[in-house]
């Protein structure tokens, strides 16, 4: 708020005055205020102002209900009503706070948060109290502990906050720029730039940002981009304060006079919907403050400093007799809030007191408040006696003090093992009674004991029973155990836990709170999973994907964009890319190369899956750029023209992977024989070093991909084999480079560990720290390097152990055809400049987007995981934010990590495997438009692949191209299914049946039924899906598919492959359709369609009442229509 031309007399209360709290009270306190209130030592009062005994408030008319002194002689600058409790909070001109409970206004909590500056805004959130001072943002506890304290900078002067959602927060103030802070992580996350400086009020709606300006203007911005869409110019002088509801905005504000500046009496109303003043609104008061107070009508308060409150329409005459007195105990009245209820305001004046006035008796700050915590008795000495002749007495009964330090029980787990108490033995009596059916045995209870209850016997041979063996089914929510300390929990394998219900019990919310999309696990061959997530997150290689279809049947290109634009639409449900494993496992080099694993292998994790990733990282890029290789380059690729790399017959895949080099091979006679080649990816190459030598990454890198090695080979001139020098060197460098680590024995990851601790202790000394003889750290290493003298604190001792990957590494082409490779840290960009100013002279940066590591696990096989750093694009368009963060995709587990976190590698249980590094301001050079490629010809009539269907067998009529669905027409769907492997599920003791792989489901037939038109109720899809693979079932009692239906060479249906009906239905959901069905959740995800849900009329869920099992389709058939449905 700004202050300028108001009362002088408030230049009396200097900061230095109120940086001691001196309980003498100030001489323009009125001493008969004080009578009966008591003052602790340090000057703040202890109990509420004396009020009358009698308070008669009439409802529905404000009156003083209570005042209170808030700290003595000290103007309050800032009262906030908490929006979760009944609190009321004030700070003061001494960076002092204090909060009150309830309409009593009960002290509650009172706490230093600046010594020098004033608290100029509060603003209360679930767990805590954000407090503004001039250059500090500091959140609090409301018991006043600290959460976390944000410095800005010296030169700041903020003035206002706003909470844009739970964890953004805007603070702006008299600098030109407004500030987006992160809560979560108590970062900086954008500065947005004001055309003109002094931000000091902010407001939200759900169309504005609201900022006012000292000079005397408001504008309004965009929400999402902050960029000016309107400005009102309210006030010649400066603005005193604004408020908006519903289209109306009402400010107050002061004039230039030619004495100065001057309060004006006329308040500006502005009408959001056409974006123009309304007639000003004179009032009887002059207007420091002001609010709307909309209970039944949109009404105005209007305070002024004198203690004057006027309440008028805005859009109406105000009326003097509306004017009533709020009697401040210094000169001012300081600050003004309305409650969330608008049944209680907050007056705070210049003397330190707070005055509330109400509506009614009983007053509620908020419509529903939660309980507030009070501060328990002390229940040491009311604690009950402990019987230690018990053998099953809790020790948690015993309070102990809280500690930092290692307890005397919490042993290593080399020197302890598991020991689970063995049940006891069934009674003789009941083994004597016990009658057997099949084998489950059936006896009388004895009633020697409780019902449902065994007691144990402790005893020293307990020990020698077996150890715990049974790993539960989900890494989240259960206890730590001793053998899985190593690997982290969100590392672990993730399986989904079956029921009656199949998935739609299961929570997978629980394991994604974001709204990016995991990937299933339960397919056959889904190890890919993180490296699908790796491709999807490059933004070039997912538009250009997404923008390819071909007509080839089995094209791994149109799958994967098939399941990208799966990934588009979900939000933050899980996919499944079965379609695009079914396409991989038709191709034969990916059987060559044992990229398909058997059941069994998969589930017992004996394949080595660092090794199998790294196979397939290879076959994809490959098989990607031939699939891409017909489609025309210059359509996705700006200024390729002029590159003399990009051949007519090259992909764009070759263009951001592929790397041209030139292979020398020398032979020992003096024969040279060049060869150009060209590769998508690169393989380390560690050096045969075992003294310890410190290695950058980027000498490895260097060495791997110019690599240079003696080898037999033919030569021209000799007309023999020779050993011959072969050496590699680069001509052109990749968009995006690819490495496979290759760590697949002990040797290289010896290596990566060495050069990791080499790394570590070089980090610790450039900060001054001092390493120890021993591998590990003494405590008193500890100490001083998270001492100030150390310069380095112990959290970011952690982020440096086991790093030695870079995040940024600069790579310059030479005049004589070399490569220099060096580490880039933010740093370096200081000294060499911004990369983007280098590419000109061949030096480029390369940005570290993924890392796939291998995680070794002995209980579950291993599992593949991947870090990723996920774009500005993806979350602007899944979160509404541009930011960056790196993420953990552990199949359908995704959590926000750490980057130091992606970097570090414990080679025991996390293995790198493959790394992609992407080349600074890439985006740029590509064209990211995703124009839809399925076009409304795929359905209009085709052809069977059956050779003996006949047309007297033709069940439906192809869409005409008058009959064209459009946006809200209802489309009937009906899809059936067969068995391609049977369910695995085991038998538990109490005779319930557990599901441990579901059975795998493939499409046989898809009807879709006109749902409007003259031909309603006519289908015009009714296909048969062609199958390669090896049918187990065909449910032919349900589905009414027949051995022979789906084979082309017999069949007389109409049999189509499975990519041309897929085609039909993304061009009807593309198109807006609504689809009607029962059980179409299941049908779509058989089919493996993503269809948002207000295009799916299901009559499973529209006829569902709560808490009651589902209707069947029989029933729902009888009781409509009249009709008995039978099984075939």
């Amino acid at each position: 708020m700004n202050f300028e031309g108001l009362d002088p007399g408030l230049a009396e209360y200097a900061p230095a005055m109120h940086s001691a709290l001196d309980p003498v009270l100030d001489a323009h306190l009125n001493p008969s205020l004080l009578q009966n209130v008591e003052l602790d030592p340090e000057g703040v009062a202890l109990e509420a102002l004396p009020v009358q005994e009698s308070v008669h408030i009439m409802e529905g008319v404000y009156s003083e209900l209570h005042s209170v002194v808030a700290e003595v002689g000290v103007p309050v600058s800032v009262s906030h009503f908490d929006l979760h409790e009944e609190m009321l909070w004030v700070g003061s001109h001494g960076g002092h706070a204090t909060s009150f409970f309830g309409p009593a206004l009960e002290r509650y909590s009172s706490f230093q948060v600046n010594g020098s500056d004033d608290i100029r805004q509060i603003q209360s959130l679930e767990n805590g109290i954000l407090f503004l001072t001039k250059n500090n943002l500091k959140y609090m506890a409301r018991g006043g502990l600290i959460i976390f304290d944000y410095l800005l900078d010296e030169s700041e002067d903020m003035h206002s906050l706003l909470l844009t959602d739970s964890s953004t927060l805007l603070v702006g103030g008299l600098q030109n720029h407004i500030l987006e802070i992160d809560l979560n992580t108590v970062q900086e996350t954008q500065k947005y730039a004001v055309e003109t400086p002094g931000v000091t009020i902010m407001r939200q709606t759900n169309r504005f940002f609201f900022c006012g300006h000292t000079s005397g203007k408001v504008s309004l911005r965009d929400l999402r981009t902050f960029k000016v869409e309107h400005e009102f110019d309210a006030f010649s002088g400066s603005l005193s304060d604004f408020d908006v509801h519903g289209n109306l905005l009402a400010a107050c504000g002061f004039s230039s006079r030619l004495t100065g500046l001057a309060c004006d009496r006329f308040l500006k109303v502005y009408d959001l919907r056409m974006m123009r003043a309304i007639t000003p609104l004179q009032v009887h008061v002059d207007p420091a403050f002001l609010r709307f107070i909309p209970t039944y009508t949109s009404r105005l308060a209007i305070i002024s400093q004198s203690g004057q409150c006027q309440f008028c329409e805005p859009t109406g005459l105000a009326n003097p007799a509306d004017i009533f007195h709020v009697n401040p105990v210094g000169p001012l009245l300081m600050t003004f809030d309305v409650s969330a209820s608008k049944q209680a305001l907050a007056f705070g004046d210049s003397e330190g007191c707070v005055h509330l006035w109400t509506d009614s008796p009983e007053p509620s700050f908020n419509p529903f408040s939660r309980e507030t915590e009070f501060a328990l008795p002390c229940l040491v000495d009311s604690l009950p006696p402990l019987d230690w002749s018990q053998d099953l007495l809790p020790l948690s009964l015993i309070p102990v003090p809280l500690t930092t330090d290692t307890l005397l029980s919490d042993w290593p787990a080399a020197n302890s093992a598991p020991a689970p108490r063995r049940a006891p033995p069934v009674d003789a009596e009941i083994l004597r009674t016990m009658k057997k059916v099949g084998f489950i045995g059936y006896a009388p209870n004895p009633r020697t004991r409780l019902r449902n209850q065994i007691p144990y016997r402790l005893k020293e041979s307990d020990s020698e029973f077996d150890n715990f063996s049974q790993v539960t089914e989900s890494p989240i929510g259960r206890e730590e155990e001793p053998h899985l300390h190593m690997v982290s929990k969100k590392y672990r394998k993730v399986t989904i836990k079956y029921s009656k219900l199949g998935l739609e019990d299961f929570d997978f919310k629980h394991y994604n709170k974001t709204l990016f999309a995991g990937l299933e696990p339960h397919i056959p061959n889904a190890y890919c999973n993180c490296m699908i997530q790796v491709l999807y997150f490059l933004e070039p290689v997912r538009c250009l994907i997404q923008n390819h279809l071909c007509q080839k049947e089995f094209c791994l290109a149109c799958e994967l964009g098939f399941l990208f634009h799966m990934l588009d639409l979900s939000r933050g449900d899980p996919c499944q890319g079965s379609n695009f494993l079914r396409a991989f496992r038709t191709i034969p080099e990916a059987s060559a190369l044992g990229l398909i694993l058997a059941d069994s292998d998969e589930a017992s994790g004996k394949g080595n899956l660092a090794r199998l990733i790294q196979r397939w990282n290879r076959f994809i890029l490959t098989q990607l750029h031939q699939d891409m290789q017909e489609l025309e380059v210059p359509q996705a690729y700006r200024g390729a023209g002029g590159s003399s790399f990009c051949s007519s017959g090259d992909s764009v895949i070759g263009q951001l992977f592929s790397c041209e080099m030139e292979n020398c091979s020398l032979c020992r006679c003096g024969s040279e024989t060049v060869r150009a080649s060209s590769t998508l990816l690169f393989t380390l190459s560690y050096p045969e070093d075992k003294t310890g030598k410190n290695w950058d990454f980027a000498q490895v890198l260097k060495r791997s991909i110019c690599l240079e090695q003696n080898t037999q080979a033919w030569c021209d001139n000799c007309e023999k084999y020779q050993p011959t020098i072969q050496t590699r060197n680069i001509r052109h460098l990749p968009d995006i480079l690819v490495i496979n680590c290759e760590v697949n024995s002990l040797k290289e990851a010896d290596f990566w560990r060495m050069q990791a601790e080499v790394a570590f202790k070089m980090a610790i000394k450039k900060h001054g720290g001092e390493i120890s003889k021993n591998k590990e750290f003494a405590l008193a290493d500890w100490k001083e390097l998270g001492s100030p003298e150390g310069m380095l604190m112990c959290s970011s001792i952690e982020e440096l152990k086991n790093v030695w990957l870079p995040f940024s590494i600069r790579m310059k082409m030479t005049k004589n055809k070399g490569l220099d490779v060096c580490n880039w840290t933010d740093g370096d960009e200081i000294q060499w400049g911004p990369a983007r100013a280098e590419e000109e002279h061949g030096v480029f940066v390369y940005d570290l987007m993924a890392t796939v590591v291998h995680i070794l696990d002995s209980r579950t096989g291993g599992s593949l995981v991947a870090h990723i750093k996920v774009g500005e694009t993806y979350h602007q368009r899944k979160e509404g934010v541009t930011h960056q963060q790196w993420y953990l995709f552990n199949d359908f587990l995704i959590e926000p990590i750490d980057k130091h976190e992606a970097v570090q590698f414990d080679m025991n249980w996390k293995v790198p495997a493959i790394l992609y590094y992407v080349k600074r301001n890439l985006n740029s050079k590509y064209n990211l438009n995703i124009k839809n490629p399925i076009e409304a010809s795929v359905l209009l009539a085709e052809a069977s692949l059956a050779r003996k269907q006949r047309k007297t067998h033709t069940t439906f009529i192809p869409l005409m191209l008058n009959e064209m669905p459009q946006v809200g027409d209802l489309v009937g769907l009906d899809a059936e299914f067969v068995t391609l492997n049977e369910e695995e599920a085991e038998l538990r003791s109490d005779g319930t049946k557990s599901t441990i792989k579901p059975s795998q489901m493939s499409v046989a037939r898809i009807t879709c039924v006109r749902g409007q038109g003259p031909n309603e109720g006519i289908p015009f899809i009714d296909d048969y899906i062609s199958t390669q693979e090896q049918v187990v079932d065909y449910l032919t009692q349900y589905s009414g598919i027949k051995p022979g239906d789906l084979d082309a060479k017999i069949s007389s249906k109409h049999l189509t492959t499975l990519k041309s009906t897929y085609l039909k239905l993304r061009f009807l959901i593309d198109i807006g359709v609504k689809f009607v069905g029962h059980g179409l959740q299941k049908d779509f995800r058989v089919i493996n369609l993503m269809v948002p849900k207000d295009q799916v009329l299901d009559t499973v869920y529209l006829f569902h009442m709560p808490r009651k099992r589902m209707i069947s389709l029989r029933f729902l058939a009888w009781y409509f229509l009249g009709s008995k449905l039978f099984h075939l």
